[in-house]
């Protein structure tokens, strides 16, 4: 059954990037929107917390980096320390940034060199990217470790033809994309470059007396192939590099100053197809590396790198759709005194979902994780969904997840003691969450409500004895989130959509009480998207409450963007994007300023 599927406030630029699609009758169905990172593909209406980005979205938004696109997801938290470049990191549903795995095609990201093994997304380009999955809440039954809080999958794009692409703008930013392929039925294989340079804005906030700009510059490369040798046997794989450098501002209080960042990093996957025993065999080898090196007052370097080894085999029987395999995970990261450490896990697992009727269908999922340091764990995941008369659809699901100690808290990095620290052991957790989905039978509108609560059993935290002055990592820390996120989307007619978003998120220390830090209690997002013969855009406002930050909270704001397309020929169109439209004086992390009113004009070339 065709059902209209509600996307991500991000995703609306789907339903009318095509001129078509504004005069489409209204006994029009949409086709269901797919998320495949739940191992075997489930519909995302059916699945509470999926939501998908497709290329048509970001294209239509105008976002540059990942962090452009992925604050307009309802529970998703992004922080960024400083405008141009600066650390931007994911909280899903209130969890700390370590708690969100980051694939890309597959391959696991995170830097194991960090702290708290969260990922940068601050340069993390979306030219190649052909479409974003967000699983909220723990997904370790499907992908373990540093998965207890969510996941967020990045697939690249197969390229069939030639794209270029340049723009210019405020703050002297320049960037430009190419990128080139074939692809056919038998094989593919294309290749992308893109490169950013801007002089930015001051990192610290220019309110408080920092006039200095602060610069950025991203180069991204990426290659994809694929090649059928038959219908049974099929090879394909991808590479992707980066390498930015921004100039930075710390201290405290927070003030102008020379330090720079760079940061290399790379990631990369093989894999082979072959359909054997009824069954189709994925066997993958995938790796990522990191290097980041701060030029200060006190210098350091940093190096990580993850390797991969997978077998999956999926099936279908009748109602039963399955999917089971194994996975040897192996990472590698340097702490300050130059040392490397390395970690592993060898794991299980097996998920499937059953249709009991037409209209109700089961999900579940287990799988068994061995570290090699810190002893094993197994979660599960159950999900459910009905479809109820009048379009509506009721769906649940409960999980646990679990996460290792990093790198960094293994050995106790930057730990002083004049006592044996803490035996740590892994945090672990739990969800439940329900969801009302509703569609109305001509595809015209469509919604979501979901309510949810996460616990966090012996986070780690980094403690300091205020007598002693002993600082190490302990299991101390009690966490849980309730959440409300509300989602809907109405085409207007006339080429116009309009898509809103709302997140209440109440995230507590269960330990102390107090907020969790850079969780805004109240964030939404209002897009009003159209679509004509040659002129198409969007017009996006959001809005962010205050959030407890280090020393202090943060102020809310809100801040508007726009977007637009002028298509010349079928092969050339112009593009325009004003940030920050009103010029808001905000602030997204404490301390750290954001661009005033700024504007970008380029040209889009496709054959």
């Amino acid at each position: 059954m065709k059902r209209s599927i509600l996307l991500s406030t991000a995703a609306l630029a789907a339903a009318f990037a095509a001129p078509a699609l504004a005069d489409e009758a209204p006994s029009a169905t949409l086709d269901d929107v797919v998320v495949t990172a739940t191992r075997i593909p489930a519909i995302v209406a059916d699945t509470p917390g999926a939501r998908v980005i497709d290329a048509k979205a970001i294209e239509q938004r105008g976002a540059v980096f990942a962090a452009d696109i992925l604050s307009d997801v309802p529970g998703l938290s992004v922080t960024r320390s400083g405008a141009f470049g600066g650390v931007a990191q994911v909280r899903m549903r209130g969890a700390t940034p370590g708690k969100t795995l980051v694939l890309v095609d597959g391959a696991p990201v995170n830097d194991a060199a960090e702290p708290n093994g969260a990922y940068d997304f601050s340069g993390f380009e979306l030219g190649d990217i052909d479409r974003i999955e967000v699983l909220s809440g723990p997904q370790s039954s499907l992908w373990g470790s540093d998965a207890i809080g969510g996941v967020i999958a990045f697939t690249t794009k197969e390229i069939d033809g030639l794209r270029a692409e340049a723009e210019a703008g405020s703050y002297d930013t320049v960037r430009g994309r190419i990128a080139a392929g074939v692809a056919n039925e038998t094989w593919a294989f294309g290749g992308y470059v893109s490169h950013f340079d801007t002089d930015g804005i001051s990192a610290a906030d220019e309110a408080d007396g920092n006039p200095e700009a602060d610069g950025f510059t991203n180069t991204t490369v990426g290659v994809k192939g694929r090649y059928a040798v038959s219908d049974t046997v099929k090879f394909d794989g991808s590479a992707r590099w980066s390498k930015s450098k921004a100039d930075m501002d710390n201290g405290f209080p927070l003030s102008d100053n020379d330090d720079t960042s760079e940061s290399e990093q790379w990631s990369g996957f093989g894999r082979a197809s072959l359909q054997a025993f009824n069954l189709d065999h994925q066997f993958s080898v995938s790796a990522s590396n990191i290097e980041r090196q701060t030029f200060s007052a006190f210098p350091s370097t940093f190096e990580a790198e993850r390797q991969a080894y997978r077998w999956q085999a999926n099936g279908a029987t009748g109602a039963a759709t399955y999917a089971f395999g194994a996975e040897r995970e192996e990472s590698q990261g340097s702490i300050s005194t130059g040392d490397t450490v390395d970690l592993g896990v060898t794991s299980v697992f097996t998920t499937g979902r059953y249709d009991l009727t037409e209209a109700f269908s089961l999900t579940g999922g287990l799988r068994f994780d061995d570290t090699d340091d810190f002893g094993s764990k197994t979660t599960g995941r159950i999900s459910a969904a009905y479809e109820l008369a009048g379009g509506f659809i009721l769906s649940g699901a409960y999980g646990t997840g679990f996460k290792a100690p990093t790198v960094s808290q293994a050995v106790c990095d930057y730990c002083f003691s004049s006592i044996p620290y803490p035996t740590l052991k892994p945090e672990t957790a739990d969800s439940v969450e329900i969801a009302l989905g509703w569609a109305s039978a001509d595809g015209r509108f469509d919604g979501r409500a979901t309510l949810y609560r996460l616990n966090i059993e012996d986070q780690i935290s980094y403690f300091t004895d205020r007598t002693t002055f002993d600082s190490y990592y302990v299991n101390i820390a009690r966490t849980r989130s309730d959440g409300v996120e509300l989602e809907g989307r109405a085409r207007l007619g006339a080429g116009f959509d309009l898509t809103l978003a709302y997140a209440w998120t109440d995230a507590e220390d269960r330990s102390t009480g107090a907020r969790l830090l850079r969780v805004p209690e109240h964030a939404g997002s209002a897009t009003l998207g159209w679509s004509g013969d040659r002129l198409s855009g969007a017009l996006t406002v959001r809005a962010e409450g205050d959030q407890d930050d280090s020393g202090g909270v943060r102020d809310s704001f809100v801040t508007a963007n726009l977007n637009a397309v002028y298509q010349l020929t079928d092969k050339v169109a112009l593009t325009v994007r004003v940030e920050n439209l009103a010029d808001e004086r905000y602030q997204q992390v404490l301390g750290y300023g954001e661009p005033g009113r700024s504007a970008y004009v380029g040209i889009r070339l496709r054959y």
